[in-house]
């Protein structure tokens, strides 16, 4: 009698620990379904830089963070919370540290303004904090910085600036008819770090050139009238113009020029405002035509042949969901690839290995995961390859194989003219005779 009262007791005890080993795998199982990682993403959705192509950016970010909102990442589920900068620094700043310290986001992500980069990132490295940023260009982001928690795969503004410059510097003889050292060009940009940084650049470029620079000067991008530098221009009498703006600033100079009859050979934009087709268009008219703008390839017109395999279906997807969003569109914008491409790279390579390498999302876990991405040249929907310069680097954190492309306008469509390893047709130079700004 007491040897079965025994056995029902232990047969009681083995059934009750067995439903509390099944209780607590339930658990964590449940809680490993609630791990998830937070995003916050910064971009300009009202202002002028709205319009002037971080709302593109936006977009193209938000398509890849609500992609992987479906399908999580290595058993972690993806929230974004979105932010608005309005087009100025502070609010940047403030909306950068808010989402932070109050909504307890693992990081930040996005920023399409030089000028909202160079100190949301000085204030992120103090928090200690990750920041991943897509499109911003400013060299002076990193320059002698020395930040361990601040990472950009995009190209940098000097380059941007070299770029346009050796282009021109290469088709001087050929469509100018002038060596390098008769050519006059005039360097123009707004006063910020973008505008800076991208002036930088073509100095440099013009110097290894040989070119005559006419004119240097900046102007604030909220200027009301820029009428007085028209002036200028018109009595250095260019034949290059190289422009770094935003926009409405760039539609203004245009106007004004149109307006006191300014003429050159060929107009060589940098990103930001002349990346909107669009916007060229709705300010100018037939004028855009022929404009040259130089960004991270269109990820539309980028050589898939030479792509990582599982890239093209992604360009696709990107493609099919801005249509869906904005309908009737003539150039899908290179912004909305910047933006797409650049968060891909983060959700696809740096999170991954954060998670499985080094335990988690925390900052230095995201930190050591970056430091570890090593893409070659394809390995990107922008073409280029990343690897980041390390600690103790001048530029540390930034992507030593990033490349922008030149591209012109022609007949509503976009084609990479530079470098010739890129390029899909030939330039037009200078301005075809008859055309508004054409000296010919």
């Amino acid at each position: 009698m007491r040897l079965r009262m025994a056995a029902r007791l232990i047969r009681g005890l083995l059934v009750a620990i067995a439903a509390t080993g099944l209780a607590v795998s339930a658990q964590a199982q449940d809680q490993a379904l609630e791990k998830k990682i937070k995003i916050g993403v910064v971009f300009d959705l009202t202002g002028p830089l709205a319009g002037g192509g971080s709302e593109l950016n936006y977009v193209g970010a938000k398509i890849i963070l609500d992609h992987f909102a479906k399908t999580g990442v290595e058993g972690y589920k993806i929230e974004a919370v979105y932010a608005d900068a309005q087009s100025k620094p502070d609010i940047a700043i403030n909306e950068s540290v808010r989402l932070l310290e109050q909504e307890k986001v693992d990081m930040v992500l996005g920023f399409f303004s030089s000028a909202q980069c160079v100190p949301v990132a000085a204030r992120v490295e103090q928090l200690k904090k990750f920041m991943w940023i897509t499109t911003c260009i400013s060299s002076a982001v990193f320059n002698e910085k020395g930040y361990k928690y601040v990472f950009r795969p995009q190209a940098s503004g000097d380059q941007f600036g070299m770029m346009t410059m050796d282009f021109i510097a290469q088709n001087a003889k050929e469509k100018f008819g002038k060596e390098p050292k008769d050519l006059r060009v005039a360097i123009i940009h707004e006063d910020g770090a973008y505008g800076v940084d991208v002036s930088k650049g073509n100095e440099a470029g013009a110097k290894k050139a040989g070119f005559n620079v006419v004119l240097k000067e900046g102007y604030s991008a909220t200027a009301p009238d820029l009428s007085a530098l028209v002036t200028k221009l018109k009595r250095a009498k260019p034949d290059v113009i190289f422009h770094t703006g935003y926009n409405p600033d760039i539609t203004l100079l245009l106007r004004q020029a149109r307006e006191q009859g300014l003429k050159f050979g060929a107009l060589m934009g940098h990103g930001a405002g002349y990346g909107v087709y669009e916007k060229l268009k709705e300010g100018m008219g037939a004028d855009a035509a022929y404009i040259f703008n130089a960004d991270p390839i269109s990820i539309w017109l980028a050589n898939q042949k030479t792509m990582d395999p599982k890239l093209p279906p992604v360009i696709k997807m990107v493609g099919e969901e801005f249509d869906r969003i904005k309908p009737g569109v003539a150039i899908r914008s290179a912004h909305v690839g910047i933006g797409a491409s650049n968060t891909y790279l983060f959700m696809s390579d740096v999170l991954p290995r954060a998670i499985k390498k080094y335990g988690g999302v925390d900052p230095d876990a995201l930190r050591k995961a970056a430091l570890d991405t090593d893409i070659p040249e394809g390995g990107t929907m922008l073409g280029f390859g990343v690897k980041f310069y390390g600690e103790g680097t001048p530029m540390a954190g930034q992507n030593e194989r990033s490349f922008p492309v030149v591209i012109q306008y022609i007949d509503d469509k976009s084609s990479v003219v530079w470098p010739k390893s890129q390029a899909q047709r030939e330039a037009v130079l200078p301005l075809p005779k008859g055309t508004t700004y054409s000296n010919q």
